[in-house]
Order: C-alpha cells, then structure tokens, then sequence
C-alpha cells in the first residue's frame, strides 16, 4: 500500500509539473513589465561653435532608471516578435573636458520603442526559458531644456531622433501556471546630433550613446 501510496504521489507530482512547464506555444502573447536601467555607454564628439570644433569639449549622459514594459507575440513555439516600450527616461548632459566648468547644464527625455525578433532554443516543456532577440531601435528625444542657469547663455536646444540596432538576451523561469520571473539586457546603437544657439551662433554635437538596458521583473502569459 504504502508503495502504491508513493507511486501514485509521484505520478500525481510529475502530471501537476508536466502541466505548469508548459511554456511558450505558437499564439502565445506574453507581457513583462518591471524596472528597467538606461546606462549610456557615452561616445561624445567636440563641440563645434559657429562651425569651429572647440578642442576637448565634449559631453556625457547620467544613468536613468524608470518602469520597462515589453509584448511579445508567438508567432511559432520558439520565434516571438516583442515590442519594448517604457515610461519616459529623463537624462542630464554634463560637461566634460573645456566643457567641464558647466556642470550638468542640460536635460533630455527620450523614449526607445524597439521591435526584435526573439528565438527561444528551449522547447515548452522547460520551466527555464531563455531567448535572445535582433531587432530595431526608434529613440524619440524631447523636452530638450538647459538648466542650472545655462538657459540665461544658450537656448533652442534640440537632439535628433535615432535609429539602429538593437540585440538582446534575456530568460523567463515559470513559477506558476501562467507567471514567470524575468530578466534581460539589451545593447543598443543609438546615436544623435545635438544643435543649440548661443554667444558664437548655431552649436553642434554629434554623440554616440549606445546604451545597456537592464529590466528585472516578471512575465505573463495569455
């Protein structure tokens, strides 16, 4: 009895895991939301000044942190197409090299849309998922301001809007039926052109930002 006892448990165990490890299957529409790191991998030019590089005047960008929320839709059991969105990042530019004596003089808010290809190499009976992802990067610049008293010199700035390539890699690990916990970093290729006036005229930056995106938090599946 005792041995039937256990044999039956075991079986009850192995069809209750075989059902909650169903994973991921063609239609599936998975939503992950949580928190979600900008960190700028900043590649700044010198400033030009009415056409006239400024030597060693440069710039870099603050990290931002705020909520991340992705979609990805099935569209086999192991190719998802997910769209990345966010709440808007806010960003401080500070000067560096001649530049260094403004400080944090001006600041930026930015939304990154971005729209990969996902492949997932485990099958659906997995509770670990992992995945990577190759896709395109749309970032939006706005409410472009100078601050700390760097509007009473320079006004009218404006960033262009980017974009590039974007590669991710990340997993889910099932904790329940339709739940699971998620993490993942993208690398991003964003790249923008700063124009503003002042004392000398039109100004000019170009910058290379191509940021690594951090996201830590959990999925649902529909």
């Amino acid at each position: 009895m005792k041995i039937k006892s256990l044999s039956l448990a075991i079986i009850s165990a192995t069809a209750l895991l075989s059902g909650a490890a169903q994973a991921y299957e063609t239609g599936d529409i998975i939503v992950r939301g949580g928190l979600a790191s900008v960190n700028p991998d900043v590649d700044s030019g010198n400033l030009y000044a009415a056409g006239v590089e400024q030597a060693d005047s440069k710039v870099d960008v603050n990290n931002e942190t705020q909520l991340g929320l992705s979609l990805t839709y099935m569209i086999q059991d192991n190719i998802g197409i997910e769209l990345l969105a966010a709440t808007p990042f806010s960003h401080k530019l500070q000067g560096k090299g001649g530049l260094s004596a403004l400080g944090e003089f001006a600041e930026v808010k930015h939304l990154p849309p971005t729209l990969s290809v996902q492949y997932y190499p485990m099958d659906n009976s997995s509770l670990f998922q992992p995945y990577v992802g190759l896709g395109l990067n749309y970032t939006i610049f706005f409410s472009e301001k100078f601050i700390n008293g760097a509007d009473s010199t320079f006004n009218s700035l404006e960033l262009d809007d980017s974009l590039g390539l974007a590669a991710q890699v990340g997993f889910d690990y099932q904790v329940a039926d339709n739940w699971s916990l998620n993490a993942a970093v993208w690398y991003m290729d964003i790249d923008t052109t700063g124009t503003f006036k002042g004392p000398a005229g039109d100004y000019k930056i170009d910058v290379s930002l191509d940021p690594w995106v951090y996201m830590a938090g959990v999925a649902y599946r529909f």
